[in-house]
């Protein structure tokens, strides 16, 4: 069985054992989440209603907190001497599901 979940403006497809990588939801690693909303649970039949997703959850812990990768960017304006280098590095928290319901 699989479900599709929502979190962080972005969409995952995930399944029980799964270990996904989301934006940071503010809770220390060992804590247990709860995902919703839920767009899709398949398993024996597909439940894509919203008034079926309605009592339907994926609960997961958070493994660890870790980061993406680093993105390098340069910026420059021609004539003016004006040039500026910048990096980034996104934080996730990384979730295992264990456990997808639908009542």
């Amino acid at each position: 069985m699989y479900a599709v979940i929502q979190t962080g403006g972005k969409q995952a497809r995930v399944a029980e054992g799964d270990r996904v990588q989301v934006e940071l939801l503010g809770q220390e690693p060992g804590s247990e989440v709860s995902f919703r909303p839920i767009l899709l649970v398949d398993g024996d039949t597909v439940t894509s209603k919203p008034t079926d997703l309605a009592g339907a959850s994926v609960a997961g812990r958070i493994v660890e907190l870790t980061k993406g990768p680093k993105i390098r960017g340069f910026t420059y304006k021609n004539k003016t001497n004006q040039r500026k280098r910048w990096g980034h590095r996104q934080h996730y928290a990384l979730v295992e599901i264990t456990g997808i319901t639908r009542k």
